[in-house]
């Protein structure tokens, strides 16, 4: 493992905790990148293994060349994460973004997307994070209603709704008989 790789291992095991399932940090330690070069400001954002691009500059009159870069178009959004119910702050390349949104949310583009192609420790990070929110997800237990009481509760709202309607009859009847009551009485004061 490279040093880079061995770096990030322990930022994450410090940042996550420690109560994260063994099995778990394991396929985290296989799945780190493991090259040494990365751009700077590229550690603290999701860059989608976008970076800087080197090439030339050619003049239009003499087609002089001059060596130049293209930096990745980053953008600073919030992103909202579904399991956290919160937003995250995060430095993001108009290209992760669009693989965000095309995977449905920061959360499914966390976990679809495999250690090795993360590249960042920002990403990395959140993605351990999800993870283990999703594990906690996993271990509670759901409680259901029996048959008999969701069967109490549908009549309950069939009931209620019953009742609802027959109060807006009962307010239109009134309004209405009022309404008819009102006519008659100025009927009576005008003179023709």
């Amino acid at each position: 493992m490279a040093f880079r790789a061995q770096e990030l291992y322990k930022k994450i095991v410090r940042k996550v905790g420690k109560d994260v399932p063994a099995e778990l940090m394991e396929t985290v330690k296989k799945c780190l990148p493991n090259n040494k070069i990365v751009m700077g400001r590229a550690k603290r954002g999701i860059f989608a293994g976008r970076h800087i691009q080197f090439g030339n500059k050619i003049s239009e009159d003499g087609g002089n060349k001059s060596r130049r870069s293209w930096k990745p178009n980053v953008q600073n959004k919030r992103l909202f994460s579904y399991i956290h119910d919160r937003h995250i702050r995060v430095k993001v390349t108009t290209h992760a973004l669009r693989c965000i949104d095309k995977a449905g949310g920061i959360d499914e583009y966390l976990l679809n997307t495999p250690y090795h192609k993360m590249g960042t420790e920002l990403g990395i990070l959140w993605k351990a994070k999800v993870e283990k929110m999703y594990e906690e997800l996993g271990n509670m237990e759901v409680g259901f209603f029996s048959q008999e009481e969701e069967a109490k509760i549908a009549k309950g709202f069939e009931e209620y709704n019953n009742a609802k309607k027959e109060a807006r009859r009962e307010a239109r009847r009134a309004l209405a008989k009022q309404k008819v009551m009102e006519e008659g009485s100025t009927e009576g004061y005008q003179v023709t």
